[in-house]
């Protein structure tokens, strides 16, 4: 069958995709977007975590025919959707667009971002988003692996929540494991994101 979604903004094509066959699949074989990581393939790690139509997801538990006419956004192309969503004013900090208690970019907020013709693809080349700073500069990054995966949860998150509690912090990336940190640099990564997104409004 062939598939026809949006992903970093962008309208994908892909072709001779079989029943079985997952996101996750599709976004790293098919479309060359190697960011989301294949670990469990059974939705028990997170790394895999994408967005599709703004909900964070398991890109390995969803067959690739359930995204025909959705859009998904992936860790690569995180920080021009959150640039995106700072310019449309939806999402995290309370103002002007979602505001508060808003539970993210709603499904037609999402269809209506595109990428400009000069951006990256794979994201190479673009200002950091201010979960990926936060990350950079608390060491929350060790190997790696599970890195995609908990920057796309922990972005959901600081758009819904612009001031999570430790608690809030710990129940949204319960669903992320990572092997390496102890996740207390983890924790530090997004608290530092909320206080430099609180500064900035």
């Amino acid at each position: 069958m062939r598939v026809n979604f949006t992903v970093n903004g962008r309208q994908q094509e892909a072709d001779d995709v079989w029943e079985g066959e997952s996101l996750l699949y599709v976004l790293r074989e098919r479309l060359g977007l190697p960011g989301s990581k294949n670990a469990c393939e059974q939705g028990e790690c997170g790394s895999c975590t994408v967005r599709l139509d703004g909900v964070p997801v398991c890109s390995c538990l969803v067959a690739a025919g359930q995204v025909e006419g959705r859009d998904v956004v992936t860790v690569e192309g995180l920080a021009d959707f959150a640039k995106q969503r700072a310019e449309h004013g939806h999402g995290g900090a309370c103002g002007t667009g979602g505001g508060c208690g808003s539970k993210g970019v709603s499904t037609d907020e999402a269809k209506r971002w595109a990428a400009k013709p000069g951006d990256s693809q794979t994201g190479e080349g673009v200002e950091l988003s201010n979960i990926q700073q936060a990350f950079i500069d608390a060491g929350a990054v060790q190997c790696g692996f599970c890195t995609p995966g908990l920057l796309v949860q922990a972005d959901e998150l600081l758009e819904r929540n612009s001031d999570p509690s430790d608690q809030d912090i710990r129940e949204a990336l319960s669903g992320n494991l990572c092997r390496c940190t102890g996740y207390e640099k983890i924790l530090d990564a997004v608290r530092l994101a909320a206080a430099r997104q609180g500064e900035a409004v």
